[in-house]
């Protein structure tokens, strides 16, 4: 009866060693290996990167495009407000674009103490041009007119349409004598003008008025007066034999 009893201990002895051997020797999952995702998961995960990067890069596509098109609508917007203050027949600023300039002008006088001068010119007898040979005799004049006006000032005075047959010059930095007398010289500048319409030779000549700009002046009073003026010198110039419309 003791035999078995040596021999089930030698079993249960057997046992335990190859028990222990057995969790000694059982490999063991990489760390790595248990945190790697699985190929499902890498997929979906390149596939939101790929979606994301397309998204940043249609946004930034679309605001390009925007920037674009504000820039063009900007530029469109300036180019409107510069064909609204400029007269379309003698590129020149009408009289919204002038009465801007003298606004200006008055404001920079009474900031930093300059002065200046105003010219109000009107065009004489342009009507019986108009009639007697058509508006665009009419318009060559007046192109002739500004053009001559145009190259009489300087880089910093203004000349302007204020409509119809009459002009306005803003001058910068002129006495009351210095402007009066570029005042006449205006109006001989037109006089000498000569055209030619239908075989007749056709001359017109022009009256101006001053109004002295400085730190007390006000534009819209300024050009009354200066418009007052032109007409005061406008009913002198008429008893002007050289003053003429037509002549063979």
């Amino acid at each position: 009866m003791k035999k078995p009893k040596r021999a089930t201990a030698a079993k249960a002895k057997k046992g335990r060693k190859t028990s222990g051997s057995r969790t000694k020797t059982a490999p063991k999952r990489p760390a790595a290996a248990a945190a790697r995702p699985a190929p499902a998961a890498r997929a979906a995960k390149e596939t939101s990167k790929e979606t994301s990067k397309k998204t940043k890069d249609t946004s930034k596509a679309a605001i390009r495009g925007l920037r674009t098109k504000l820039t063009q609508a900007l530029r469109r917007v300036a180019e409107l407000e510069a064909a609204a203050d400029t007269d379309f027949l003698l590129d020149i600023p009408n009289r919204r674009g002038f009465e801007r300039e003298l606004q200006r002008a008055v404001a920079y006088m009474k900031r930093y103490r300059a002065s200046g001068a105003l010219i109000v010119l009107d065009v004489d007898r342009l009507k019986p041009i108009n009639d007697s040979f058509g508006h665009g005799a009419g318009d060559q004049v007046l192109k002739a007119i500004a053009a001559t006006l145009t190259r009489q000032i300087r880089a910093s005075d203004v000349v302007g349409r204020l409509g119809g047959d009459e002009f306005a010059l803003l001058l910068w930095n002129l006495s009351e004598t210095d402007a009066k007398a570029k005042a006449v010289i205006f109006e001989q500048a037109i006089d000498d003008l000569s055209f030619t319409f239908r075989g007749q030779h056709v001359t017109a000549g022009a009256s101006a008025g001053v109004a002295l700009l400085g730190a007390q002046s006000d534009a819209v009073r300024a050009l009354e007066e200066a418009d007052a003026a032109m007409y005061v010198r406008k009913a002198h110039r008429r008893h002007e034999p050289r003053i003429r419309l037509v002549s063979s």
